[in-house]
């Protein structure tokens, strides 16, 4: 572990001890991120107005432009791979894997999310649009008015209820290795202080609460981190536990 640690200072990179789990941290936290962002899409957000509020809130990038980056094939053929490991009766999303089926893998195609031009410039595309609304319609989903409010819990908690859901088993250590990885990894702003941070400052109670409200509306994927639980009734921070972890380390 020393010399890996080393390894990557030797390299000029930053990093993070972290044990192996499907995803590791930073990929397993984005997942219930960019499925809540496909699940406001289709609750009635436009894929503009979830990737300009998370934008706004000062992420590098939105969730949908990001696949659109990405490439909406990789993602595509992973959940192929392992459906064998989706639970029934869980909701899924339903509008990423049909832009991959025709062929919409995102800026590489020129088409994803949205439409691009010959300089990579994204622009909303009717077609995504008629799609969404002909999905959603099979799939009886009642479209409704979705406020930027909304966009950003639903996507941040999701990343900091799975960040809970890592630190309670020992995926990652500490908070702030969670948030490191956040702001050097995954564009997360750097004045926010990463998601664990940011979630306590806002108060986990209210995220807690939060997150609650969002397992009854939404089910199962919602459930909550008893680690989160636990912080807020105790009126605690990740700071908090970082540093119980830290004097439990040492005595």
């Amino acid at each position: 572990l020393a010399t890996a640690m080393d390894l990557a200072k030797k390299i000029k990179k930053v990093g993070v001890l972290v044990g192996n789990c499907y995803g590791f941290v930073g990929n397993r936290m984005i997942h219930p991120y960019g499925r809540e962002a496909q699940f406001l899409v289709e609750e009635g957000a436009q894929p503009q107005d979830v990737d300009a509020a998370l934008y706004e809130f000062g992420l590098a990038m939105g969730p949908l432009a990001m696949g659109d980056l990405a490439g909406l094939d990789v993602g595509w053929r992973i959940r192929k791979e392992h459906k064998h490991l989706e639970k029934p009766g869980v909701r899924k999303a339903l509008i990423a894997d049909e832009l991959a089926e025709r062929g919409r893998y995102g800026q590489k195609t020129g088409k994803g999310w949205y439409v691009y031009d010959e300089n990579r410039k994204p622009s909303p595309d009717p077609e995504v649009t008629a799609l969404i609304e002909e999905l959603t319609a099979q799939a009886g989903i009642q479209r409704r008015e979705i406020s930027k409010e909304e966009i950003i819990e639903r996507t941040i908690y999701a990343l900091v209820n799975e960040g809970a859901k890592i630190l309670e088993e020992g995926i990652a250590l500490r908070a702030v290795d969670i948030d490191i990885i956040y702001l050097m990894g995954y564009g997360f702003p750097a004045w926010r202080g990463g998601p664990m941070w940011y979630a306590s400052t806002v108060g986990l109670h209210k995220v807690y609460d939060r997150v609650c409200e969002f397992h009854a509306q939404h089910g199962e994927l919602w459930t909550p981190a008893p680690l989160l639980k636990r912080l807020a009734e105790e009126g605690k921070t990740f700071e908090d536990f970082d540093k119980e972890k830290a004097k439990a380390a040492k005595g």
